[in-house]
């Protein structure tokens, strides 16, 4: 009886979390305008080059640096190319390898996570080896990688995988020593459970929600990290377009044609910072504590 009640009461309170987690998605400010002014560079980047006939590497010398118009949005840039259309394809390529590099930090850094807070011996020596790469300077790392396997998005998406992968460990490890330490983890122990079954189904959901506000943030930072590389030159090489490159060769005519620099900044910051306010959103809609006080209040 005891027992029922108490699956009853459990029961009962998943409900109203649901309940209170669908009734403030759509109030989650910071999760909804993160996540709209995201879907809209996206469905810019992959919808208007698909309907214009503009080739981003199209030079034409006589339209050299020209200034933003209804021609040209963002204007041109030293050799004529349109920088608005740069920008766009631009976008897919930045994008596309950042969401790789989001995407095989979190599954990599989650097999480690996990496995490392089961098994001592894998956690002393894999805690160690990520100890050493987050000690070293993260743009460092990533460009001694690039120099030394060259320079291609494949690179770039590996180098940027090896730099965060060690923090997603981590934070993972963090999150399933606490649940490896509840009573039901013991249970599942005792009635025979294989250590695959418990990784699985008892650990690894208990670290989904901080996983997913990580991964957010990550892709954030990769954005960052791919343009900066690009623009110190240890990135994707030209003249393929990517959000690094464009400000790259923006740098010599900065002076005369400041918008080569103005737009495509103003861009990479509004993705950022729309990511920024999706991870936070997330972070806000998939934490307990703050299911909690929402309800109280």
């Amino acid at each position: 009886m005891a027992a029922a009640t108490t699956s009853e009461v459990n029961n009962k309170i998943l409900k109203e979390q649901k309940e209170i987690r669908r009734e403030n998605l759509l109030t989650n400010s910071r999760l909804m305008i993160g996540f709209l002014g995201f879907v809209f560079i996206v469905l810019c980047a992959v919808l208007i080059p698909m309907f214009s006939s503009v080739d981003p590497n199209e030079m034409e010398i006589s339209a050299r640096l020209t200034p933003p118009s209804l021609h040209h949005i963002f204007g041109t840039d030293e050799f004529g190319r349109d920088l608005f259309i740069r920008v766009l394809y631009g976008a897919r390529v930045s994008l596309c390898v950042s969401s790789l590099v989001a995407v095989l930090s979190a599954i990599i850094g989650t097999i480690i996570g996990i496995y490392a807070s089961f098994f001592k011996l894998l956690d002393h020596i894999l805690m160690r080896i990520c100890d050493g790469l987050i000690a070293i300077p993260g743009m460092l790392l990533a460009i001694a990688l690039m120099a030394a396997f060259g320079n291609t998005s494949w690179t770039v998406v590996v180098a940027l995988t090896i730099v965060y992968t060690p923090s997603v460990a981590r934070m993972v490890r963090a999150s399933a020593l606490v649940t490896k330490e509840q009573t039901f983890v013991e249970a599942a122990k005792v009635q025979g459970a294989s250590n695959v079954r418990i990784l699985c189904k008892l650990i690894f959901p208990s670290v989904i929600s901080p996983l997913i506000v990580q991964a957010s943030f990550i892709f954030a930072q990769s954005i960052i990290a791919e343009a900066s590389l690009s623009f110190l030159g240890a990135g994707i090489p030209a003249p393929a377009a990517s959000w690094g490159n464009i400000l790259q060769a923006s740098k010599t005519v900065l002076t005369k044609a400041p918008w080569t620099a103005v737009f495509p900044g103003i861009i990479v910051i509004l993705c950022v910072l729309c990511l920024n306010l999706l991870g936070d959103g997330l972070r806000d809609y998939l934490d307990p504590h703050m299911i909690g006080r929402r309800k109280s209040k």
